[in-house]
């Protein structure tokens, strides 16, 4: 069983948000969770707030409580978001483009126990 959890326009470019979403491709939800929390990267706490979600969504399915050990991060990924442009004046009466980048995370989490509810 498995449940999925989206985080959109959330500020920060998908370059950067992909070096730490590939930290925690695969893990357990428990192992995930600390390794977001101890990283130092601003996007990492965004990213812990879906696999949190996600995790809560997929305990929400079942009527006994289950663990985070028992629960593994099956898919994450990021996708580009709405692109904000601005302005930046230069000299001569140029204008160069600021890009505000932005990305959509996407959290699959899938249930690794025993007794699966049908």
């Amino acid at each position: 069983m498995e449940a999925r959890a989206k985080a959109r326009q959330i500020r920060v470019s998908p370059r950067k948000a992909r070096i730490v979403v590939d930290l925690v491709r695969g893990k357990s939800v428990e192992k995930a969770l600390e390794i977001l929390k101890f990283s130092k990267q601003a996007v990492a706490r965004p990213i812990e707030k879906t696999v949190a979600s996600a995790m809560s969504n997929l305990a929400g399915k079942f009527e006994h409580p289950v663990e985070p050990s028992e629960m593994s991060v099956k898919e994450i990924f990021v996708d580009e978001g709405r692109t904000m442009y601005r302005i930046r004046p230069r000299a001569q009466g140029r204008a160069y483009r600021i890009r505000k980048r932005s990305c959509m995370i996407s959290v699959t989490v899938d249930y690794k126990g025993e007794q699966e509810k049908q």
